[in-house]
């Protein structure tokens, strides 16, 4: 079994990733999966992101993915949950892709493996950003629908990608990086259409939102 002392930087550098991308979509499913997996030894984690497998983590952690995973299933709800999390999600997703260079043997000096913590915690941060960015914008474009079916399909879809990304960044990191890859593409491609679609649809209905007429 692959031990958290002995993963090479490729393993370090798609499971930080991993988390990073992951808690801007499901910060708290992240938190509970990865200490849940910890706890059991599934996997053993790096010293950095041992608290999460605590048992009074696990239990918070539990309660706040029960109460996301209800919240993200009811139309409007999950998107004032989206917009609260906008200050949680990001610096979350930075200090747990920081976490997983933490205390990991073979890093060499520790001016260097705190680089390592810094260069994980800036993409993990911005890899939170984009995907929760992406999320939040394209739940609030569906909400607009009438129907509740997209909704919950796009949630229920969301729920899935997460462990799944997860268990492809532990057990196939090189498969991670192309998933990730196509995973950033739909991001940026989702927030620059339905952002568009968005405003205008605001200024159609809010005038004080309208370009004032010359």
């Amino acid at each position: 079994m692959t031990t958290a002392m002995n993963l090479d930087l490729t393993h370090l550098a798609a499971l930080a990733a991993a988390l990073g991308w992951a808690s801007g979509m499901r910060l708290y499913a992240v938190v509970f999966l990865v200490g849940g997996a910890g706890f059991l030894g599934w996997v053993p984690l790096p010293d950095g992101l041992k608290l999460l497998q605590h048992p009074l983590v696990l239990g918070a952690s539990f309660l706040m993915f029960a109460v996301e995973f209800v919240a993200d299933k009811i139309p409007g709800v999950d998107s004032l949950w989206d917009a609260v999390h906008t200050f949680i999600r990001i610096p979350a997703g930075a200090a747990l892709a920081a976490g997983v260079f933490s205390g990991v043997g073979g890093m060499g000096e520790q001016d260097v493996s705190q680089a390592w913590m810094l260069i994980a915690a800036l993409a993990g941060g911005t890899l939170a950003a984009t995907s929760h960015a992406a999320k939040s914008t394209t739940r609030a474009a569906v909400n607009t629908s009438p129907e509740p079916f997209s909704n919950m399909a796009l949630s229920l879809a969301g729920d899935a990608a997460v462990p799944v990304m997860l268990w492809l960044a532990w057990e196939h990191p090189l498969w991670f990086f192309p998933a990730l890859a196509l995973a950033l593409l739909l991001a940026v491609v989702l927030i620059a259409v339905l952002f568009k679609f968005l405003r205008a649809l605001i200024r159609r209905f809010v005038p004080i939102a309208r370009p004032l007429e010359t």
